[in-house]
């Protein structure tokens, strides 16, 4: 993994209904530091976002968040990271995220989650980039999004390699090797014809 130096993960501003979700976020942040992986993230002290950045922080990693004014200006933004980049607009903080990262982690989250996942994993589809996306199913949270796109192929709006644009792991302990192990997207996923 030694392409990988930094890992942007998105997950939610809450902390979810079910402690398998906590022990995720803290799990991958610690295993992020030990690895000398910086966390890059939503620069939030809330929720599963502070959860990660607390335990790669605790564990003597670094932590890069990144954060639209208005949503530091309500509080959210934390102070404690090793790096703080300030944007003018959601669109901005997703396209910083995403130049700052060299793969992609996928916690349990809600809207704000979902977006970034997908985008990132649309960019993918669209051949703007080739870097590892890992959905982290934590608990069976992201079994609903399986399904969901399992029906996008079914009726005929992907082809069925679009699931090589990302890996669904179940524990935290995978992630890094789904990263290493993460194949470029099938033909049809990149296609022309999308």
């Amino acid at each position: 993994m030694s392409d990988i130096s930094a890992i942007c993960v998105f997950c939610g501003s809450r902390m979810g209904s079910d402690p398998a979700y906590e022990y995720a976020a803290r799990t991958l942040g610690r295993m992020m530091a030990e690895r000398d992986i910086r966390l890059v993230y939503g620069g939030g002290h809330v929720g599963l976002m502070g959860v990660v950045a607390d335990a790669v922080l605790e564990a003597g990693g670094q932590v890069t968040g990144v954060i639209p004014d208005f949503l530091r200006r309500r509080e959210v933004g934390r102070d404690d990271l090793t790096d703080l980049i300030v944007t003018d607009s959601m669109h901005s903080r997703k396209q910083r995220m995403f130049e700052e990262a060299d793969a992609f982690v996928a916690l349990p989250g809600g809207l704000g989650t979902l977006d970034e996942t997908i985008e990132v994993a649309t960019w993918k589809q669209l051949g703007l980039h080739a870097k590892p996306i890992v959905i982290l199913d934590a608990a069976g949270y992201w079994a609903a999004l399986s399904a969901l796109l399992a029906s996008v192929v079914k009726e005929g709006f992907a082809y069925g390699d679009i699931q090589t644009l990302w890996s669904v792991v179940d524990t935290p302990e995978q992630v890094f090797d789904a990263i290493n192990a993460a194949a470029r997207p099938g033909p049809k996923a990149t296609s022309a014809r999308l």
